[in-house]
């Protein structure tokens, strides 16, 4: 959790991440940045919504601190709390309550995974308002000018009980992610291994492409440029291709004996 005294300097990206732009995310959030306007990146995991984040703060020049949000997260893990340090009672501030103060991008990722409460808390940082209520100190603080918040979900995953409320939903522009057309993956997954081996990289993007096609009947996710590019970093370590598929792609998306069957058949024609 971030220091009650933290500067903006620790939180920023200092070396230019790889991203490649799928469509016109970029400008999107540009704009949306120059009038603090709530950002909500949308959809399936490993799609690059947090390496995204992390490249438009690079760009921008402003602290970034994430959040992983899971379904203990309460408000004061985001706001801080009191804590006994010797014999006196001190505040410390969460991270969000961080980046309030410092003018920093505030990312909660799978922001659904936080309790209800939780959500709800970030409301007023989300409105013309733009303050945080910190009911324990009995205040509530202005935003810095420079602050804005983003949070991130998958909504084809999350169950029903765990969706976005659409009253929170119309608090934030939305981004939405998805798998990138072959050409572009290809790109992507040689950005980020430095693959020299066009034919691997191929293969790898067609298996994913067939995968994606069984349909939600046979996989609950399917296959993330982010499993591809696993998959292609061990047959860098020199792991054969068969077996690298299998690891790094069909056995972390089912545990189904038949459905990784199925996925098998694919890696066969290769």
């Amino acid at each position: 959790m971030p220091k009650k005294d933290s500067n903006s300097d620790e939180f920023l990206v200092t070396e230019e991440p790889f991203y490649q732009s799928v469509g016109g995310e970029i400008a999107t959030f540009d704009k949306a940045y120059s009038q603090r306007l709530p950002v909500l990146l949308k959809g399936p995991t490993g799609t690059g919504k947090t390496r995204f984040l992390e490249y438009m703060a690079w760009k921008l020049k402003k602290p970034l601190i994430t959040v992983a949000c899971h379904e203990d997260l309460t408000a004061s893990d985001l706001v801080g709390r009191f804590l006994l340090k010797g014999n006196e009672t001190v505040w410390q501030d969460g991270p969000l309550t961080v980046g309030v103060k410092i003018g920093a991008i505030v990312y909660l990722d799978e922001v659904v995974e936080a309790r209800k409460d939780t959500i709800a808390f970030i409301h007023p940082l989300t409105d013309h308002r733009r303050i945080l209520p910190i009911d324990k100190l009995q205040t509530q603080i202005k935003a810095h000018k420079d602050f804005n918040i983003c949070v991130s979900y998958n909504p084809g995953y999350q169950a029903l009980t765990k969706d976005m409320k659409p009253s929170t939903k119309q608090r934030f522009v939305a981004i939405e992610f998805g798998f990138p057309e072959p050409d572009l993956e290809k790109k992507i997954i040689f950005g980020e291994t430095n693959c020299k081996d066009n034919d691997v990289v191929e293969k790898v993007v067609f298996l994913g492409t067939k995968i994606r096609g069984m349909g939600k009947d046979f996989l609950q996710e399917h296959p993330s440029t982010r499993l591809l590019i696993y998959a292609v970093k061990l047959i860098q370590a020199g792991m054969n291709f068969e077996e690298a598929c299998k690891v790094g792609i069909i056995q972390a998306l089912s545990d189904d004996i038949e459905v990784q069957k199925g996925m098998n058949k694919f890696v066969e024609i290769l």
